[in-house]
């Protein structure tokens, strides 16, 4: 418990005192990107899991929105065994330690059946949502405004540094104006249930489970409704770890073969959003070094911007890719922005 102060252990252990936790060793998780914090308790007969999201910094309502309907629709989503919404505290049923990140890099060769369970996940999704078989959730619009906030982040965070004054002006600007002109080309429909953070390492194998509920799904607070193609981009476009050009061919076949979309208008939707996404990252990564201190997400960089070129090479997206090529040289995507982070003070927002 090393990692916690007397204050939350003290608020911990009083919530748990109204659970059949009570009494269970405290064993903190390492942190992410978030505010929330993660505890594994560790009790007599049984483990479970103990969620702390600061109400002020992010609601319980959403996760607990989705986790219900996830469990209700038949995925395995961590069941909720209480909660004290106003204290920002959540008991959840613990899936494990088996990611698929862990899982791919203790055994390789089970990289290709642990992704396939995961595309499969996603093409139940939308499929269910064709047939009209899944129960309705009521959740964000991932529309053209919100998909713009987001690549404002790039704007934002990782262009100041490299720009200032008239010349950030004007990068800004164009980069801006490329990307209003790009989101308006998105077809409006169909928009299904978007995890919005598919990626391995909020994936966990369930191997005593069956069908799809062998793939535990975590993280999914921030679920909106917008294109099938952006979770599998998470997917395969991971930041944090590289999936095979032949496995990620394959498993792009395997989607399109059983939800029998079209290649040419998915494969372009899914390039636009990969970059949509990656810039995003970007804007994310830099942010988290600049802002919080996290200078270890600058590591993730040179692999963002890899997955932005495969991106950028798609036809649709020449305008963004030609602007890239100009106001970001290869120089400055990554190298020199993880040494100026390990000086203090070297990176300004």
């Amino acid at each position: 418990m090393s990692n916690l102060t007397p204050q939350q252990i003290k608020r911990y252990e009083t919530f748990l005192a109204t659970t059949d936790m009570t009494g269970a060793r405290l064993s903190p998780l390492a942190g992410d990107a978030s505010f929330r914090r993660y505890v594994r308790l560790h009790g007599q007969k049984k483990t479970a899991m103990l969620m702390d999201a600061p109400p002020e910094r992010e609601a319980l309502a959403p996760f607990m929105r989705v986790a219900r309907w996830l469990c209700e629709n038949g995925y395995s989503a961590p069941h909720i065994q209480a909660c004290d919404e106003a204290g920002g505290l959540m008991l959840l049923e613990d899936l494990g330690e088996d990611s698929l990140t862990r899982l791919c890099a203790v055994s390789g060769g089970s990289e290709q059946a642990l992704y396939e369970a995961a595309v499969d996940v996603l093409a139940d999704w939308y499929l269910r949502a064709q047939r009209k078989t899944l129960s309705p959730l009521p959740l964000p619009q991932y529309d053209q405004a919100l998909l713009m906030r987001e690549v404002e982040l790039f704007s934002q965070w990782f262009l100041p540094q490299i720009a200032s004054g008239s010349l950030l002006q004007k990068l800004s600007h164009d980069y801006l104006s490329i990307w209003r002109e790009l989101l308006a080309t998105m077809p409006a429909a169909p928009r299904i249930f978007v995890h919005r953070d598919y990626h391995a390492d909020n994936l966990l194998w369930l191997p005593q489970r069956s069908g799809l509920q062998r793939l535990g799904l975590l993280d999914f607070q921030d679920a909106v409704l917008g294109s099938p193609a952006y979770d599998l981009v998470s997917l395969l476009e991971d930041a944090r770890r590289d999936v095979s050009s032949p496995l990620v061919t394959s498993l792009l076949h395997r989607y399109l073969a059983a939800t029998g979309m079209d290649r040419e208008a998915f494969m372009a939707e899914y390039a636009l959003l990969g970059a949509q996404r990656n810039c995003k990252i970007i804007g994310i990564f830099v942010r988290l070094a600049v802002r919080d201190g996290k200078a270890h997400y600058l590591d993730y960089l040179p692999r963002v911007w890899r997955h932005l070129a495969t991106d950028l090479a798609h036809p649709s997206l020449r305008s963004l890719s030609e602007w890239m090529a100009q106001a970001v040289p290869i120089a400055q995507r990554g190298a020199e922005l993880a040494l100026a982070g390990e000086r203090k003070g070297a990176m300004q927002p």
